[in-house]
């Protein structure tokens, strides 16, 4: 893993042939304006040096991710460039909590609906989490068939109601807390969705085209280390949850990953709406 930023002093020479420098695990880039094709250029500089460090894991600092030419010609090459919507999936529940909190709502009492086409392991083992924590999970689904054979397990385990639809009418009419694990945007805007509901929406880019809804969309967020971690960077260049998500592996297991999360007493400490904005809760 590759921790990328720019260099605050950078001399002329790097400065003007856009030299890169590699300090252990870090990617130095000189700091400074930059015209598009020198970016595109940096970026190709940037992928090559990693292809010869057989390494394709990177971190790139606030600042860099801003820089959207250099970030979208990145996205060109085979590169593991943390965003933390891995990790924001597997925050859910601390997201759920952070609002409620906000709200004084009572989590026992709340009804949490899930966006759900890819009924893979990790959202089955989010549902049974869920699951012992709220009142209703309703999963909303064009593969019912895979849920059937939790739907029983899970009510006689925690006495919870899984419900299971897809109907586009009724499903989300009434949803307060709705969490869009992987749902297009096309498909979202195909339901009748309630004016007021708070809308976690993993992906961070959907819009809902609907007239009457004055809800809430959260589509980014931060977090807080409660336990310190020390990390080979200054904190301060790079976002908390990008920091964070590169410690993982994707594929390690969910329990693990849950396990790590409540360990490290990771929390949430802003949520942001589309277009990055602070969402307030009252």
């Amino acid at each position: 893993m590759y921790y990328i930023f720019e260099n605050d002093k950078p001399n002329f020479i790097s400065k003007i042939f856009n030299l890169i420098k590699i300090d252990g695990n870090k990617i130095i880039l000189p700091q400074g304006e930059k015209t598009e094709k020198q970016l595109l250029k940096l970026a190709d500089k940037t992928a090559k040096k990693m292809q010869e460090m057989n390494n394709n894991k990177i971190v790139l600092s606030k600042k860099m991710q801003k820089q959207k030419t250099y970030l979208n010609r990145l996205h060109e090459y085979p590169l593991d460039i943390i965003d933390g919507r891995w990790l924001f999936f597997m925050l859910i529940p601390e997201i759920l909590e952070y609002i409620l909190k906000k709200q004084n709502t009572q989590v026992s009492e709340t009804t949490i609906h899930l966006l759900a086409n890819d009924i893979n392991e990790n959202v089955i083992n989010l549902i049974k989490l869920l699951a012992t924590q709220y009142k209703t999970i309703s999963i909303v689904t064009k593969h019912s068939e895979l849920l059937r054979k939790i739907e029983n397990q899970i009510l006689e385990e925690n006495g919870t109601a899984i419900v299971i639809t897809n109907n586009k009418r009724k499903s989300l009419l009434k949803a307060k807390f709705i969490i869009n694990i992987d749902f297009p945007e096309e498909f979202v805007n195909q339901y009748v969705i309630c004016e007021d509901a708070i809308f976690i929406d993993i992906d961070g880019s959907t819009k809902i085209h609907k007239k009457r809804f004055n809800g809430i969309i959260i589509s980014n967020y931060e977090i807080e280390f409660t336990n310190r971690f020390e990390y080979a960077v200054e904190e301060n260049l790079f976002c908390k949850k990008h920091l964070y998500e590169a410690e993982f592996y994707k594929r390690q297991p969910y329990i693990y990953v849950r396990d790590k999360i409540k360990k490290d007493k990771i929390q949430i400490s802003a949520l942001y709406g589309l277009n990055d904005s602070l969402l307030k809760f009252s």
